[in-house]
């Protein structure tokens, strides 16, 4: 296996890059002015579950730990070398499995562009490429018409519905479940992303 952790991935005006300690205030900020955005679609903890980091310092170091472990990739995404977002391989498993899930959120004032699809495209392309993964899943809300939209781009199928399957805004919600093998994307998903074809 190839070197996996730390990584850039560049594509013309983004980067996405491993989220650092030094995120801090542009990721504050970010996260406040798109709160009422984002709020709908943040996972939160479920009564009786782990308590979550106190800060985003905290946050950043158990990540990076768990980055160095293998086990979860969390990475910024800038856009223009401006903080815009972040997105999270989380759950890495490896042995006979080798899959792992897909999260991510974008500020507001640059969704609309076609930054996650590529984004989501580099990050899993990295996952299939240097990682050594076979599968990445990613969970949506049904009402989530956004997030819906750059798997739609990517081409990545819709493999299952799973009730009550993660704690999101204060409650259990449903998701629709996507996934995509390196089998089904061959030559990558950025470059099927570019030549639009699924």
């Amino acid at each position: 296996m190839t070197t996996d952790w730390p990584v850039i991935l560049v594509d013309g005006e983004l980067t996405v890059r491993p989220l650092a300690t030094s995120d801090s205030d542009a990721w504050r900020r970010t996260r406040q002015r798109n709160a009422a955005w984002l709020v709908p679609w943040d996972a939160t903890v479920p009564p009786g579950g782990d308590a979550r980091p106190t800060s985003f310092r905290q946050l950043a170091r158990r990540l990076g730990k768990q980055a160095r472990k293998g086990t979860t990739y969390p990475f910024a995404i800038d856009v223009d070398g401006r903080f815009a977002g972040q997105i999270t391989v989380n759950n890495v498993v490896r042995g006979s499995a080798m899959f792992a899930s897909v999260g991510y959120w974008i500020d507001r004032d640059v969704a609309g562009r076609g930054l996650m699809p590529r984004a989501v495209a580099l990050v899993i392309d990295h996952c299939f490429v240097n990682v050594g993964l076979h599968r990445i899943e990613i969970a949506i809300r049904p009402e989530n018409s956004n997030s819906l939209r750059v798997v739609e781009k990517l081409g990545i199928r819709e493999v299952g519905y799973a009730p009550r399957y993660l704690h999101i805004d204060g409650d259990w919600r449903d998701h629709r479940l996507y996934a995509v093998t390196r089998e089904e994307a061959p030559y990558g998903l950025l470059r099927r992303l570019r030549e639009g074809a699924p």
